[in-house]
């Protein structure tokens, strides 16, 4: 079988390709992962027939190429989108099959009529219906961030991650292919991401923090992501001074990811941080962990790693336990994706997971942002919850 496709479907436009293809998995009740890797100008969208649920000790390196999806509470089954059809797309086009199997891909769309009934005005996605009051008020975010601190001044935990949620119409206009293509242009350094999924529904990110990386089974990646401020470009950033706060919550993060490795056995790695990079409209302190696989003689590092990091103290706090319990108790609602994980496995011998920070769920007409804030000793609840307007304002251009 020749790896090409018609000459005609090579004349579509990007986002007349996403547009059909997402509402082609929409009307068959297939599942749909669209991303774009930081800092890479390839496009990937698969399509999964038959989603299958994970159990938590599942082995990623075994897996064959498709998306993985968790939610935030960690003994939660994990989503698996097996790819059963899949495209990428550089500059605009869609690329040339470079193997049999995305040829086989390609070749269904030769059944596509080369004509107007291609063309997608919006596709149809998934939308789950949840609690008719979503939003979280300020007095009850700013409430809990209270009730945080004095938890760890009482020595009940050293940190804790609270979030929020906010509740954005959608307008009639709004366009999930358009809004993804945004997303890409604003924010080089992240994942961008589109999930949707029967009975789960659409989720919307970009995410800068990666959680497990792991190249030619050869090299894990880790990151420490923490610290928040606004982002004004042409800013110098070995000039940004950063408040104890932020420091302190950054190595709890990095010494965080450090215990994870102790408890492996796992001495031989590489730290290299912090520092200061930028995420879109903000600037965050990052630190970097690499580990030689193949000289530790370590090869299923990424999905023990992934085992042991999920919940990072990034997402909910230090300890655990009792941060954790402390959230399902005060937070006043469910997180669902958010904070979970997201990415591609085995494409390309790579397996590309991250936090599912900078996102929004679907709603019918609607959209539902979510943001959170790392709370020490020394936080502000009125400044925590200006942290998270920066947070949701990521989003927010995009879909407004």
């Amino acid at each position: 079988m020749a790896i090409s496709t018609s000459v005609s479907l090579s004349m579509r436009t990007e986002t007349e390709y996403l547009s059909f293809l997402i509402d082609y998995a929409v009307q068959h009740n297939f599942s749909v992962a669209l991303w774009r890797l930081p800092n890479d100008p390839v496009t990937h969208l698969t399509i999964s027939k038959s989603p299958e649920r994970l159990t938590y000790t599942s082995t990623l390196e075994d897996l064959p190429p498709g998306f993985i999806f968790a939610p935030f509470e960690p003994a939660a089954q994990r989503i698996f989108l097996k790819a059963d059809l899949s495209f990428s797309f550089s500059n605009g086009e869609l690329d040339q099959p470079q193997t049999a199997w995305e040829a086989l891909s390609n070749v269904s769309l030769n059944d596509v009529p080369a004509n107007k009934d291609f063309l997608i005005n919006k596709p149809q996605i998934y939308c789950k219906q949840i609690d008719p009051t979503p939003s979280t008020s300020k007095d009850h975010f700013i409430r809990v961030v209270s009730d945080g601190i004095r938890e760890i001044e009482k020595g009940t935990f050293e940190k804790v991650v609270i979030s929020r949620r906010q509740e954005v119409k959608l307008s009639e206009a709004f366009d999930i292919s358009e809004a993804f293509q945004n997303l890409c242009r604003l924010y080089s350094n992240a994942l961008i991401s589109f999930v949707s999924i029967p009975d789960t529904g659409s989720w919307l990110g970009a995410t800068p923090e990666l959680l497990v990386s792991v190249e030619d089974k050869h090299t894990f990646r880790t990151t420490a992501l923490a610290g928040t401020q606004p982002y004004v470009e042409g800013t110098n950033l070995k000039s940004v001074a950063w408040t104890q706060k932020d420091i302190e919550e950054q190595a709890l993060v990095e010494r965080y990811i450090i215990s994870c490795f102790k408890k492996i056995r796992l001495r031989e790695y590489e730290e290299h941080g912090p520092r200061t990079v930028i995420a879109g409209n903000l600037i965050h302190l990052k630190s970097d962990f690499t580990v030689d696989m193949q000289a530790t003689n370590f090869p299923q590092l990424g999905s023990v790693m992934l085992q042991l990091l999920h919940p990072t103290s990034a997402v909910c706090g230090v300890p655990l336990d009792t941060s954790l319990k402390f959230l399902r108790q005060e937070e006043g609602h469910q997180r669902e994706f958010y904070a979970g994980y997201l990415g591609p496995l085995n494409f390309n011998n790579r397996i590309d997971i991250f936090v599912n920070l900078r996102c929004l769920q679907l709603l019918p007409g609607k959209a539902l942002l979510y943001a959170g804030a790392g709370i020490t000793q020394d936080s502000n609840p009125e400044k925590e919850w200006e942290e998270t307007e920066l947070k949701l304002n990521t989003l927010l251009k995009v879909i407004k």
